[in-house]
């Protein structure tokens, strides 16, 4: 059954007239570190909790899933092997970031007895968005064949943020997969190749349209399609497109605005116990 939410408002689009925007215009629709004005305090906080918690909580880190430098894994099993699990894809526009950076997310759900996998990725320009899209079906085959074997056997829900939620929607299809939570993510890549972060990213015509969820057939596996409502309207109306474009091919989901969030503060919905993302998580194996 496709969730049908209250109508939802829809900021204005700064794409609609795109053409005629400026450069450093088409740079800040995509820029949430500018957009957020205490970003730099929220990284850093984000970062310190990650470190912290990711030597204190039971873990094994580190696990190649892959031949590429950043193709590992860290597993937190949870008491029960057959518990379910979240795999968390991490953000930063498929150039930045890395998984360590993301373990303070572990106790949210990890309170309520999961087990959560935490795969690294190549990043851009090193390696292609075509690379990087073909990496996490690798990591979810690895998972499969050699889960268990540390602990890890229960039902996957896919989740990632930003970057990372692009990457849930493209490998949503993967067997391993029961469901998909993704949060604030770009699901259009057409206006990223005209702006910055396209330095790095070098897009193709070919991969924008392979590569862009919003283009492509939808997968009937379930996935709630999250954002704050304060993040940069791009950003809000990739999310609601994207439900609305999966809702009319009948495709399982709810959207869900996270009121006050912007792109940084709404992880928080994911690292509490009692946050929305976290209940969230766990409805989707009803």
């Amino acid at each position: 059954m496709v969730d049908d939410p209250r109508p939802t408002q829809r900021p204005l689009d700064p794409r609609t007239n795109w053409s005629a925007l400026s450069q450093a215009e088409r740079d800040a629709a995509y820029d949430n570190n500018t957009a957020v004005k205490n970003s730099a305090a929220l990284i850093a906080e984000r970062n310190e909790a990650s470190k912290r918690l990711r030597g204190a909580l039971k873990s094994h880190l580190d696990l190649p899933y892959g031949v590429r430098a950043n193709n590992k894994i860290d597993l937190y099993p949870a008491a029960k092997p057959d518990a379910p699990c979240l795999v968390f894809l991490h953000g930063g526009y498929w150039q930045r970031n890395s998984r360590e950076l993301f373990a303070m997310l572990v106790e949210g759900v990890a309170a309520h007895g999961w087990s959560v996998a935490i795969p690294g990725y190549s990043l851009a320009p090193e390696f292609s968005l075509t690379d990087i899209v073909a990496e996490i079906p690798r990591a979810l085959d690895w998972l499969a064949a050699h889960g268990a074997s540390y602990g890890i056997s229960g039902p996957v829900v896919l989740s990632g943020w930003s970057a990372g939620a692009h990457l849930v929607a493209m490998a949503l299809d993967h067997p391993r997969v029961h469901a998909g939570l993704a949060m604030s993510g770009v699901y259009d890549l057409a206006p990223i190749r005209d702006t910055g972060l396209n330095n790095a990213l070098k897009l193709t015509d070919e991969e924008i349209a392979r590569l862009s969820p919003l283009h492509l057939p939808a997968t009937p596996k379930r996935l709630d399609i999250a954002y704050g409502s304060s993040e940069l309207p791009a950003l809000v109306l990739d999310s609601i497109n994207f439900h609305e474009k999966r809702a009319a091919a009948k495709a399982p989901g709810k959207l869900i605005p996270i009121e006050g969030a912007d792109h940084f503060t709404i992880l928080e919905s994911l690292r509490r116990p009692d946050g929305i993302l976290v209940d969230a998580a766990r409805r989707l194996l009803d």
